[in-house]
């Protein structure tokens, strides 16, 4: 039998065939072959050559070539092959193609197994997709899919992230009725999910019920009751931690952290050199730092300073922005400053870190300064560096700094982040710059909140409060949901404008309508909305009913109205309960000699001279009499009433609406 001339011209080396293809004519060369080469027969593509050529294509990330091997084997029907589809799956996952991936395992139907289901679940899980994660599932068990008991783990741990309570108990009872011999991943994840949930109890008795426990699962349950604050639980949980590491302690002593216990965290910091020796790790220095940092406690964050010395965490660079956000918390800026220079590498966090600190020590300067060398240091700031700068801005009023940021916010394109136009909105509004402020607030493409806050701030600071209150109706309109800095806003903004009427209306809505309790600072804005308009009586009533003791600032509003309207009863009253503070503001002690003065009470009078000459008072001149209190530029009047009341509730709706921002600064400057 003849041989053919395919197995001919295999037999043929390459020289040969070259040699043979010099010898054929050029048109023979270049003419188009007769027919198209056979394809192979579709016996060729085994399911297990098909899933080592898409093993390949996941392997380089090749997304075409991936794509024609689905599609070969659909057309062949190896599609739902149990070794064909989970590397179907993982190469739509390797590609990033997480739709195409579901819809691959989806249209398998009852013949795929859990193993395709589990590759998409951990997809998910691991992009933090949590929604899509239980999605899956349901999806999975709406098609008849069995689970195993790997499916587990990352399911409840979405149901854990997104608080779905409900499905995790039913997750729950599945698995005890299908009777799986569950590993200790399944166990934790149980734990987890009831801790993440707040279902204490619950993970309590899935604790007792595993035979064997790991660190994972000690960790879990004692981080779990530190952090909703039950410490004695906590505490003796841990003292039952057979060989508790240094996670453990960690765990207890962030969740003392996060609740304001900053005591507790020394104390445990002290408990953990006694049983571990040296052993504390940088987590443990950084968490005791912090505390130090809220507390004010310099001479232990020294003592931590030594530590990280010794133990060479001064050498990472999360310990040491903690060390000069620590020093300059407690006000030894000089110190701080020494720090930064000492740096090896001068990271943005590092820079945002001593920024951050000129910041809450109030040196606008010493803050710009700074900022111009950063720039000049080739360092480009980011969100948090003009983030800090706008607070201090807003909070001085400096317009001319503000303008500044803003260039450069729209010069290096950071003017899309809704924080930083929340920012802008906030500086201009206190820096009395309302048309700026309303042409931000126009180029906003999500209104929030903190935006319509501000705005309503700054039209009440401007004597403006019917703009102040149909901004406040947009944005019910809208569906934003006031909070109890937008109620002193408006609330502000009504005393400022003599609207005593809708002042009332509002407060009466805040509880009965938009459920917000009402707070210290909006009784302090009742007292100078009556105040104002000679409501002297009612003042006293509020001030006397309220269930919060009064503030100084409130006290000082009520007498500096009976002073200016003629009612000497109220506030000799006032004036008696002022005196019974024992403030260190000189401008309250000349409201109640005043007082005394209008009273005609010369023996009262001489009291309060003599408390001032031993309290070493000093008068200070100044354009208000509260002024010196609250350290800002205050406005000027027509009335003769001072508006210290409302700049102290605008320093604080400047804190709460910069809340996002602050959270960012502090993660940024503790390495989180």
């Amino acid at each position: 039998m003849r041989p053919s001339l395919t197995t001919a011209a295999a037999s043929l080396s390459r020289q040969q065939l070259l040699r043979i293809q010099r010898c054929l004519p050029p048109v023979w060369r270049n003419a188009a072959p007769a027919q198209e080469p056979p394809q192979p027969p579709a016996s060729s593509f085994s399911p297990a050559s098909l899933s080592s050529i898409l093993f390949s294509c996941a392997a380089h990330r090749a997304h075409r070539p991936g794509e024609q091997v689905h599609a070969r084997a659909v057309t062949l029907g190896l599609a739902a092959h149990p070794s064909v589809l989970p590397r179907i799956a993982s190469f739509y996952i390797a590609v990033g193609d997480l739709p195409a991936a579901r819809s691959a395992v989806e249209q398998a139907a009852r013949k795929a197994r859990a193993f395709p289901w589990n590759l998409l679940i951990w997809s998910y899980a691991g992009d933090r997709l949590w929604k899509d994660v239980v999605m899956a599932y349901v999806r999975m068990l709406a098609l008849g899919v069995d689970t195993d008991r790997y499916t587990y783990p990352s399911l409840l741990r979405a149901c854990g992230e997104l608080g779905e309570l409900t499905i995790g108990r039913k997750i729950d009872h599945r698995i005890r009725r299908s009777r799986y011999d569950l590993d200790m991943y399944v166990w934790n994840a149980l734990v987890g999910m009831y801790v993440k949930c707040g279902e204490l109890e619950d993970a309590q008795r899935v604790f007792d019920e595993m035979s064997v426990r790991d660190v994972v699962s000690w960790n879990t349950m004692v981080s779990g009751y530190a952090s909703a604050g039950m410490w004695a639980e906590a505490f003796q949980l841990l003292q039952r931690v057979p060989g508790a590491n240094i996670v453990t302690w960690n765990a207890v002593a962030a969740g003392n952290l996060k609740a304001g216990n900053y005591d507790e965290v020394i104390r445990l910091l002290s408990q953990m050199r006694n049983r571990h020796g040296p052993g504390v790790d940088s987590v443990s220095v950084l968490i005791a730092l912090k505390a130090c940092a809220k507390s004010g406690y310099l001479r232990i964050g020294r003592e931590l300073h030594g530590v990280s010395v010794r133990l060479y965490f001064d050498r990472l660079e999360c310990v040491v922005n903690s060390l000069i956000t620590m020093y300059s918390r407690c006000r030894m800026m000089s110190s701080a400053v020494l720090l930064f220079t000492m740096c090896s590498i001068q990271s943005i966090t590092a820079w945002n870190s001593l920024l951050a600190g000129f910041a809450f020590m109030d040196q606008v300067e010493e803050a710009s300064l700074l900022f111009r060398e950063m720039i000049g240091s080739g360092v480009c700031p980011n969100d948090v560096t003009v983030l800090t700068m706008l607070s201090l801005v807003a909070r001085f009023g400096h317009l001319c700094h503000g303008r500044e940021l803003h260039c450069y916010i729209l010069r290096h394109g950071l003017g899309g982040s809704k924080l930083l136009q929340n920012s802008l909105v906030d500086m201009y509004s206190k820096s009395r710059h309302m048309r700026a402020s309303r042409i931000v607030f126009g180029q906003m493409e999500c209104r929030d909140k903190h935006a319509y806050t501000s705005l309503i701030l700054g039209y009440g600071m401007q004597r403006e409060g019917h703009l102040s209150l149909k901004l406040f109706d947009e944005m019910i309109a809208n569906s934003i949901e006031p909070d109890h800095v937008t109620m002193v806003a408006v609330l502000s903004a009504c005393s400022y404008s003599g609207l005593v009427t809708q002042g009332q209306l509002l407060f009466a809505k805040m509880f009965a309508v938009f459920g917000i309790a009402p707070r210290v600072e909006h009784f302090s804005c009742m007292v100078d909305l009556y105040s104002r308009e000679g409501l002297l009586k009612v003042s006293e009533e509020i001030i006397d009913k309220m269930p919060f003791q009064p503030t100084a600032a409130m006290l000082a509003t009520l007498i500096e109205a009976c002073l200016i309207h003629g009612n000497t009863e109220i506030g000799k009253r006032t004036a008696k309960k002022l005196l019974a503070m024992r403030t260190n503001n000189p401008g309250h002690y000349k409201l109640i000699s005043n007082t005394y003065i209008s009273a005609k009470c010369w023996p009262e009078l001489a009291k309060v001279r003599s408390l001032m000459s031993m309290m070493d008072l000093t008068m200070v001149p100044s354009h208000s009499l509260l002024e010196s209190e609250y350290d800002i530029c205050l406005v000027e009047q027509d009335d003769g009433l001072n508006d210290g009341a409302h700049c102290d509730l605008s320093d604080r709706i400047t804190d709460t609406d910069s809340s996002s921002s602050e959270e960012a600064k502090s993660s940024e400057a503790f390495g989180g």
